[in-house]
């Protein structure tokens, strides 16, 4: 019984905390989500395509558009026991441009995946520029490209972003 109720318990504790985050302001609350926040709460992801998920794991990198087409950044998938987290990163070379994705994947299809966790875009294509949100997104393979883009292009500021993840 006791086991029953203990997450119960654990997501009321964290709600209350969430919410004396809130009310506390900007000044305590965190810049960004990260997948040490949701630990051992995360689902197991929904591998819907195996060959799909080999690829995903093998990926080649990561690029946004405006920082550089031709050299990648860096994307890291780690499974630990069925659960999927991806951390990427892309740097201008010689310049201030950052591009940052960290969180889980929570499903795999043939042709997409599901991400859960924070996008940020710094100092690109203008420096200034700063986007970041925490979200779901879907990453696709459309005409029959050798990476998964994401489908929100526009998720910032009007401006049409390209992230994309090689295999």
């Amino acid at each position: 019984m006791i086991t029953t109720f203990r997450p119960l318990r654990r997501s009321a504790a964290i709600a209350l905390l969430l919410l004396a985050v809130i009310a506390a302001g900007p000044a305590l609350q965190p810049a960004r989500a990260t997948n040490v926040e949701f630990g051992a709460s995360m689902a197991p992801a929904r591998i819907l395509d195996r060959a799909a998920a080999q690829r995903l794991r093998a990926n080649k990198g990561v690029t946004l558009q405006w920082i550089d087409w031709n050299t990648r950044g860096t994307a890291f998938v780690k499974v630990e026991k069925g659960r999927w987290t991806l951390r990427a990163a892309q740097a201008e070379a010689g310049g201030p441009g950052r591009l940052f994705l960290e969180g889980r994947v929570t499903e795999i299809g043939r042709d997409y995946f599901l991400f859960e966790g924070t996008v940020q875009i710094l100092n690109t294509p203008d420096q200034g520029r700063n986007c970041e949100r925490h979200g779901r997104w879907r990453f696709a393979i459309t005409q029959n490209r050798s990476y998964w883009r994401l489908r929100e292009f526009e998720w910032c500021d009007g401006l049409t972003d390209y992230i994309d993840i090689h295999f």
